[in-house]
């Protein structure tokens, strides 16, 4: 369930991208599709928890249908950003040993800046303000899990 939940939101997310324009908020270039970027992030995580290591059929799968669907410009920068930084999501991930609140956490901590750097960089839209504004909305599904777990049930490992 949740690998094509994965994979299927990869492809909206470089659909998103592809059409849906950056928004100037004067002090940066904001994206909605940067929350549902965050969201890819733990619906990887979750894709790993419940398939392990074969999250990777599913990575390669999302940056198939990018490149066939895509926009051309867009689906490369994103390729080349969802490859650094999920390999470092999944590293960190697979890793980590503490409980799965905080690896979701920790990985998207990690991983976020990593793929907003590559992205802007290769769209020629890397600015402080904007690197600021994506990695802060992507971050907001991991904080979203990792309380929504920690209120759940604090004294057990998630």
């Amino acid at each position: 369930m949740f690998m094509l939940a994965y994979v299927m939101a990869i492809l909206a997310l470089n659909l998103g991208f592809s059409y849906v324009p950056m928004i100037d908020l004067g002090f940066g270039m904001f994206s909605p599709m940067a929350i549902l970027a965050g969201a890819v992030f733990v619906l990887r995580d979750y894709a790993q928890r419940e398939y392990g290591h074969y999250v990777m059929v599913g990575m390669v799968a999302g940056a198939i249908l990018t490149f066939a669907l895509a926009d051309p410009y867009v689906a490369m920068a994103s390729v080349m950003a969802f490859g650094t930084s999920e390999v470092a999501d999944y590293a960190l991930y697979t890793f980590t040993k503490k409980p799965f609140k905080d690896r979701v956490l920790i990985s998207s901590v990690v991983s976020t800046p990593i793929d907003t750097a590559v992205f802007l960089f290769m769209i020629e839209g890397l600015t402080t303000g904007t690197f600021v504004l994506m990695v802060l909305s992507k971050l907001i599904a991991a904080l979203v899990i990792w309380l929504y777990y920690a209120r759940r049930s604090p004294s057990t490992s998630a």
